[in-house]
This record gives C-alpha cells, structure tokens and sequence, in this order.
C-alpha cells in the first residue's frame, strides 16, 4: 500500500467526524482548512494580519534641480 493510499482511507472512513476548532480571538467555529490550521477565521486573520500597503501608491514625482553638469540647455 502506498502512503497516499492510507491517508484516502483514513480521511474518508466512514463515521469519522471532524475535531471542533474554534477561533482564537472570536470563539466561532472555523471550517476551512486554512482557518483550521492557523486557528484564526478569515477575518480575524486580516485584523491581526493586516495587508501589505502597495509601495506604488506612496511614490510621488517632484521637482528637482538638475544636477550640476548634467544640465541639458547649458551649452
């Protein structure tokens, strides 16, 4: 028997119920795997976890003086 075999045949047996996993910051139940795994739902994941801000929206243009020498109009 292969080992991916054996995990098909425990994972589906027949009478097998799944452990109650709870949130760990909200107490409700969590069903996705993910969610189980980390032991926070989705939403309390984002509020301990929030989003990387995008660097893009902080750059901004503006105006500088050329560098000495590198000025095109003086001749």
């Amino acid at each position: 028997m292969s080992e991916e075999h054996l995990a098909i045949t425990v994972d589906s047996a027949p009478g097998a119920s799944r452990r109650l996993v709870r949130c760990r910051l909200c107490g409700r139940p969590l069903t996705g795997a993910d969610s189980r795994r980390t032991g926070l739902g989705p939403t309390c994941d984002a509020k301990l976890h929030p989003p990387v801000p995008d660097i893009r929206t902080r750059r901004h243009e503006v105006e500088q003086d050329p560098l000495p020498g590198l000025d095109p109009s003086v001749g």
